[in-house]
């Protein structure tokens, strides 16, 4: 989660099943610390896993019916999550992570190379500008990196310009990236209605569909196929927008800061 705040910029990842938000010693005090980009960079130093939004079980499923095993990916914000492993596992190797801090960079590629993992290639970048070659990639992943870009948004309906200037760079580097083919696969809190005036922006090719994963709490699994959008789209009007959970036992970890903020917002 965390590649994309330096500018502010971000990018994280274990899951601890018994993380409580009350007794969390990593998390911050507020989702707003995660615009700094020191706080990373001491926080990779010492953590060595945390995962956002779920670990790969819970959306395995969605992964194996949509990217193939030959599939070049592109991971944004790796952090220390373990999503590049468990894709490697799962017999797709042609992987390249990028994250903005070079603490997680250095880690990551230490962590890779102790496992044998050695065609993973791992490179710090920034997601706002990415610095690869149009086309390069068959998909794009990025698992709660986004959701970062949010935190000081200000009413969801109606974010600030500097948010959604951030959001869109990023975007833009995603469509250009990506094959004409290609995928770009967004796991996050984003509800559809606060994403889709973005993700569906006239500038994008790409349809945009989503499924839920999750048991109480719905976390989102979008999936945008570059050149499938038809002009009279309707795609994702089968989908019905799922009522907000508010139950904070319900999130892991430090997801509940992210949940607290919208409801913040909301209020």
């Amino acid at each position: 989660m965390p590649e994309l705040i330096r500018r502010i910029k971000p990018s994280p990842a274990m899951e601890n099943p018994n993380s409580n938000p009350e007794t969390n010693s990593v998390g911050p005090p507020s989702a707003l610390t995660y615009l700094d980009p020191h706080y990373w960079d001491e926080r990779f130093s010492s953590e060595e896993h945390y995962e956002w939004f779920k670990d790969y079980s819970h959306f395995q499923h969605l992964i194996k019916s949509n990217i193939k095993t030959s599939s070049s990916v592109l991971e944004l914000g790796c952090g220390n999550s373990q999503l590049c492993e468990e894709l490697y596992k799962d017999g797709i190797v042609d992987i390249t992570c990028i994250d903005l801090s070079s603490v997680a960079v250095e880690k990551m590629q230490s962590r890779l190379l102790s496992k044998g993992y050695k065609e993973i290639k791992v490179v710090q970048a920034d997601m706002l500008d990415l610095p690869f070659d149009s086309e390069s990639f068959d998909v794009v992943i990025e698992k709660g990196t986004m959701d970062v870009l949010f935190v000081d948004a200000g009413d969801p309906w109606n974010p600030r310009p500097e948010t959604v200037s951030k959001v869109m760079a990023t975007l833009d580097g995603v469509h250009r990236v990506l094959k004409p083919d290609g995928i770009f696969i967004s796991i996050t809190f984003g509800q559809p209605h606060f994403r889709r005036p973005l993700f569906k922006d006239p500038k994008f090719t790409w349809s945009m569909e989503y499924n839920t994963f999750g048991d109480g709490f719905h976390y989102f699994f979008y999936i945008l196929r570059k050149g499938k959008r038809c002009n009279d789209e309707k795609e994702d009007e089968k989908c019905n927008d799922p009522s907000i959970s508010l139950y904070q036992d319900e999130l892991e970890g430090e997801d509940y800061l992210f949940r607290t903020r919208i409801d913040d917002d909301e209020d």
